[in-house]
């Protein structure tokens, strides 16, 4: 390629390297990427099969984002004008990015946080300050409260992708409140932990709550995200900031019938809790691990240098889960979904035939 402006460019983004996705493996029990297995079978095809009776592709889905959002208003308890959808939360994210942000922006925010959001503010040479986890992979507030001057945007997921750390709701209220910049909180897992910022979005304009349906309603396929936030911010975004149709139909039917069904979401969700704790006392019998509180549909644990080994090990029993490595002062970290009972049980009996 010659040397133009564009190829400068590319190589500059070439540097950036990207979000990294778990690795590809055919034919393995897939505890990698946070998806929920225990919303059962019956769930996802009702769903769909609302969709496709209730979808013309033919035609472009005018009307379709606001149906979606008059059952996202039963379903948050907050007024239609303060919601607004996207191409999964990962989308809503980018948009907030490139377009409120700039590289005299600061963003503060954990380290670790979520991968995708950090690449963004990569590739859009947004500075952040980040404030690291302990090492019990907990975070202090008076570290957040002392930068909060020094920076206009608050990220943080909550609870957190790899730790499952999630700040209380009366902590994060303390940040929103002493915080004049723009507030972002990141629930993609919100409905796995102890409470949600959702409320606050009523009692504070510089707050932003990002959710999605890809975790506890099992449609990551379909892209489906969404956000609460006051009514100025929704119209800006939907107005200007968002596609014209963000969503195709069969994501915005199925969104909607999924949205008819949430106490089964809700008992999916009951059952990923218990789970995890079972996951997390059978892990902590082994000395070889470091295993962390989670409030998120996974468990991260430190293998102690032995990461590499006890992943492959899985893989060559037929699981999947995800190598993280350094997390702080933990160099070998491994993150595991929590899946149905007996995918759970199958990870743990794997584990301790290796360790056993």
């Amino acid at each position: 390629m010659k040397n133009t402006w564009y190829a400068k460019k590319l190589e500059e983004y070439a540097k950036i390297g990207g979000y990294k996705k778990p690795e590809k493996f055919d034919d393995v029990l897939k505890l990698d990427s946070n998806e929920n297995f225990v919303i059962n079978k019956k769930f996802q095809q009702d769903v769909i099969s609302y969709a496709r009776a209730n979808s013309d592709v033919r035609e472009y889905p005018l009307g379709g984002v606001e149906k979606l959002v008059s059952k996202l208003s039963k379903y948050l308890k907050v007024p239609e004008k303060m919601i607004g959808v996207g191409n999964g939360s990962d989308q809503i994210l980018d948009l907030f990015l490139a377009n409120l942000a700039s590289k005299k922006t600061r963003i503060l925010t954990s380290d670790p946080t979520f991968g995708f959001f950090e690449e963004r503010c990569k590739l859009y040479g947004i500075p952040c300050t980040k404030i690291p986890f302990s090492s019990d992979m907990k975070l202090d507030i008076e570290k957040f409260n002392a930068n909060l001057k020094k920076c206009q945007i608050l990220y943080l997921d909550s609870p957190n992708n790899p730790t499952g750390f999630q700040f209380s709701k009366n902590k994060l209220e303390s940040l929103i409140k002493k915080f004049d910049g723009l507030v972002i909180i990141d629930e993609a897992y919100g409905e796995f932990g102890d409470s949600s910022t959702v409320s606050l979005t009523k009692k504070y304009d510089n707050l932003i709550v990002v959710k999605t349906f890809s975790k506890a309603f099992g449609l990551a396929g379909l892209r489906l995200g969404y956000f609460v936030a006051n009514k100025k911010i929704v119209e800006v975004f939907n107005q200007v900031l968002q596609y014209p149709y963000p969503l195709n139909t069969l994501a915005i039917e199925a969104g909607i019938a999924s949205l008819e069904k949430v106490d089964q979401m809700r008992e999916a969700a009951e059952i990923i809790k218990s789970e995890r704790k079972k996951i997390i006392v059978n892990l902590r019998k082994y000395d070889a691990f470091t295993v962390f509180d989670s409030n998120a549909n996974f468990v991260l644990f430190d293998a102690k240098g032995a990461d590499k080994r006890v992943f492959a090990a899985l893989v060559e029993q037929g699981i999947s889960i995800r190598k993280l490595g350094k997390i702080g002062s933990h160099l070998g970290c491994l993150r595991v979904t929590v899946g149905t009972k007996e995918m759970n049980s199958k990870f743990l009996l794997a584990i301790r035939d290796l360790l056993g």
